[in-house]
């Protein structure tokens, strides 16, 4: 059951504080005792909880700062690693493809010079092959004037001067061969 308790209605001499049912000596008392309570606990405990408030706000504050920081710090080096990626993949390419000219290109000449090799053997084979023949034209030639002074011999019976012989003989070779 509650219990109420009501202003009672004095005189007309009570103070307007007092008809609100407010005590003014221990409203003052009250006051006096709240600053007191208030001053002491500002000098003693107030300084100490503001200051250790403080400085946790200044660590968070350094932690957010750091953090964000550290993430643009991240970003920047992601970016970096990226445009070190497109440059590495870039210079790549160009090295890839100079290789390949230059491929093509050692290709070519590899392929000129030994086509110019090759002709050059085939002149060297073909001068080779043109003294070969001369030289087989000469053994043939002295060898057919001695088969045809041995035959002249034979069928002459007789031994011609050798010179005069060689020197009739090739100049009929000669004249048929041409």
């Amino acid at each position: 059951m509650p219990i109420f308790l009501f202003a009672e209605t004095t005189s007309a001499s009570a103070s307007p504080l007092e008809a609100l049912g407010v005590n003014v000596q221990a409203f003052i008392l009250q006051l006096i005792t709240f600053l007191l309570v208030f001053i002491i606990l500002k000098k003693l405990a107030f300084n100490r909880v503001v200051a250790i408030l403080e400085k946790r706000r200044l660590v968070i504050e350094d932690g957010v700062k750091l953090g964000e920081q550290l993430a643009k710090e991240r970003e920047e080096q992601a970016q970096q690693a990226a445009e070190t990626i497109r440059n590495a993949r870039h210079e790549a390419d160009l090295i890839l493809s100079n290789a390949q000219k230059e491929g093509r290109q050692l290709l070519r000449q590899a392929e000129k010079a030994a086509h110019q090799k090759t002709k050059v053997i085939l002149e060297e084979a073909e001068i080779k092959s043109q003294h070969e023949s001369a030289l087989t034209k000469r053994k043939l030639q002295k060898d057919l004037v001695h088969l045809v002074a041995d035959a002249t011999e034979a069928v002459v019976g007789q031994k011609i001067d050798r010179k005069k012989d060689a020197a009739i003989i090739e100049a009929a070779v000669k004249g048929r061969l041409t």
